[in-house]
């Protein structure tokens, strides 16, 4: 089915389109959501608000852009208004850990049988200072990120549900890094006194 016609079956609230919608884009939203509010409920509830979301509004969806980047555009907006209501200052990872210097995710250890709770417990650690460390990024850059390093969306992507340039993409994703950099030493510097 092409997008519009799926777009048409959705506003006329066919059945068969909601559950295609489901399918297609529930693992998706939710790992956005998880991305950003890495608490299993919080992004279940998340991701439940997202698509209430597209099923209230798809009539007013004026296809401006993909289908797919207008719903990671209500997922990020409604990750960012939870993380705004609860100001969270804590965040529970999901298995994650540090991949060197460039502090992005290795996605290996979703896959892995090994489930030592020593290994358990330092990849808890590590994701919750990772977490800790992108929450004090400027928002901007705290989204950018996570859209292209977490949740792996290609610059145009991340473009496109921003609203920003290419350009200010890799800009704001070249300042995140460096600004975690700073932050992980400065909280490996204090660990270590």
């Amino acid at each position: 089915m092409k997008e519009q016609d799926f777009i048409e079956a959705l506003r006329k609230g066919i059945n068969d389109a909601y559950g295609q919608l489901l399918d297609e884009y529930q693992q998706k939203v939710f790992g956005t959501c998880i991305s950003f509010v890495p608490n299993q409920e919080d992004a279940e509830d998340i991701a439940q608000e997202v698509f209430i979301e597209v099923f209230n509004s798809i009539s007013k969806f004026k296809g401006d852009s993909k289908l797919s980047t207008w719903i990671y555009r209500i997922a990020t907006n409604k990750c960012l208004e939870f993380i705004r209501k609860k100001n969270t200052k804590k965040r529970f990872g999901f298995m994650q850990s540090l991949w060197g210097n460039d502090l992005s995710i290795d996605r290996s250890s979703y896959f892995t049988e090994f489930n030592h709770p020593g290994i358990q417990l330092e990849n808890k650690e590590k994701s919750e200072i990772l977490f800790a460390a992108i929450n004090k990024l400027p928002e901007d850059q705290r989204i950018v990120y996570t859209l292209n390093k977490i949740d792996d969306l290609s610059y145009k992507e991340v473009s496109e549900i921003t609203n920003k340039s290419v350009s200010s993409i890799e800009s704001l994703l070249f300042r995140a890094k460096k600004n975690l950099r700073a932050l992980l030493q400065d909280y490996y510097k204090k660990e270590e006194n």
